[in-house]
């Protein structure tokens, strides 16, 4: 498993230790690939970044002019999310010719935004970044949240992932 992080946020007033974050996140995204069983060695990049720099990609990638907590860039399209017997059939680039990886995709965390729904939410900017990657990784495994239904089942499997990782609301 290969986690890629570039740290490009650079608000010196940032009171979190990037470090843990990063252990965090790379944590997370080993405890979710597990969850969904995935068969393969996998490669994720995340990015941390500030509200501008999300809200100009958001601009770009989604026609949005705002900033979000957290962007998900998805390398695949399944045919039934978290289902990779797909990825066997012949034809499907989507590994790394190098490493043989499977390539999940990217995710962009604000850590602005991040800080900001923590403090809203009574836990630690930790617990935040826990959750924000669990939710981002179901997104680069092809779940989503446009109805009711989908959105619930995507609460509950983030709520797996983070309680089998050790990241309650009460984490600190």
């Amino acid at each position: 498993m290969a986690v890629f992080i570039t740290d490009e946020y650079e608000n010196s007033s940032f009171s979190g230790d990037r470090k843990r974050i990063s252990d965090i996140v790379t944590d997370v995204i080993l405890g979710a690939v597990d969850y969904m069983e995935c068969p393969y060695v996998c490669s994720v990049e995340v990015t941390f970044t500030d509200d501008d720099t999300i809200r100009e990609i958001n601009r770009e990638n989604r026609e949005i002019d705002s900033a979000t907590d957290v962007l998900s860039f998805p390398m695949l399209e399944y045919e039934t999310p978290g289902d990779f017997r797909f990825l066997s059939e012949a034809g499907v680039d989507a590994f790394e010719p190098d490493t043989g990886e499977l390539l999940l995709g990217d995710i962009v965390i604000s850590l602005d935004r991040a800080a900001k729904q923590a403090e809203e939410y009574g836990h630690s900017i930790y617990r935040e970044v826990a959750f924000l990657t669990a939710h981002s990784m179901l997104h680069l495994f092809g779940f989503d949240h446009m109805e009711d239904a989908e959105r619930e089942e995507m609460e509950r499997m983030q709520e797996e992932i983070l309680q089998r990782k050790g990241y309650t609301r009460d984490y600190e």
